[in-house]
Formats: structure tokens, C-alpha cells, sequence
């Protein structure tokens, strides 16, 4: 059995970086806000915002508050508010979202479920495993 880390962070307000050239194994929970530009190989729960940088590159799922995404990305989206793809981004999951911005240039394969109505992005992955 290959034992999973995962990192945890409690000080809301505060912005964790993982800076290029480092790689995690495992999974991210966080009450902060998150910039990722180094590479993580498992799940991101963050109560705030996400930023995956150009050079981030993400395999697994995310949920989050909102997100933003420069870098690669495979994995389902869970966001509670608003995900923008930016020009850079490469995206290959599902999302489901309450907003949804794409700019031209950005590389979205996958599905998109939106209904701001129902609020159904409460919650997020870890939780639901429970």
C-alpha cells in the first residue's frame, strides 16, 4: 500500500506557494488561498483561491472558491464561484461551476456542468468521500 501524504494549512488570509521546480506526491488542504507553479501529483481542497501558474502542472482534483489556471491541469473541478481558463491553460476533466471565463487561446477537453441556481458546488471532494 503506498502510503499518501497530505499537507494541511490553517491560517485564512495567507497565500501558500509551491514554487517551480518542486514536486508533491499527495494531497493539499488548505483554509488559504493557493499558488501552485511546481508540480502536484494528487487532490487540492482550498476554502480560498487557487492560481495554477504557467509552468504548474496539476493530476487530480481540485475544489476550491475560485480558479484560476495558466498551467496544465487533469482532473475534475469542483468551484464554488468562478474557474477562468487563462490563455496558457490546458484542461483536460470535468468542471462543474458557477461561472465559467475561457480565454481564447486556452485548451479545455472535458465537460461543464453550471447551475448557478442550485448551489450544488458546495462541498468538495474530500468531503464527499467521507
Amino acid at each position: 500500500m503506498k502510503k499518501q501524504n497530505t499537507i494541511i494549512s490553517s491560517e485564512p488570509g495567507l497565500t501558500n506557494q509551491l514554487k517551480k521546480g518542486t514536486t508533491i506526491t499527495g494531497d493539499i488542504k488548505s483554509e488559504s488561498d493557493a499558488r501552485i507553479d511546481g508540480i502536484v501529483n494528487g487532490n487540492i481542497d482550498i476554502k480560498g483561491k487557487v492560481i495554477i501558474g504557467a509552468t504548474g502542472k496539476i493530476t487530480g482534483d481540485i475544489s476550491c472558491a475560485f480558479c484560476d489556471i495558466e498551467g496544465d491541469v487533469k482532473g475534475k473541478l469542483l468551484i464554488k464561484n468562478t474557474l477562468t481558463l487563462k490563455a496558457t491553460a490546458n484542461y483536460s476533466g470535468d468542471i462543474t461551476t458557477n461561472k465559467l471565463i475561457i480565454e481564447p487561446g486556452a485548451v479545455f477537453n472535458g465537460s461543464c456542468k453550471m447551475d448557478p441556481n442550485k448551489h450544488e458546488t458546495t462541498g468538495s471532494f474530500t468531503e464527499k468521500k467521507q
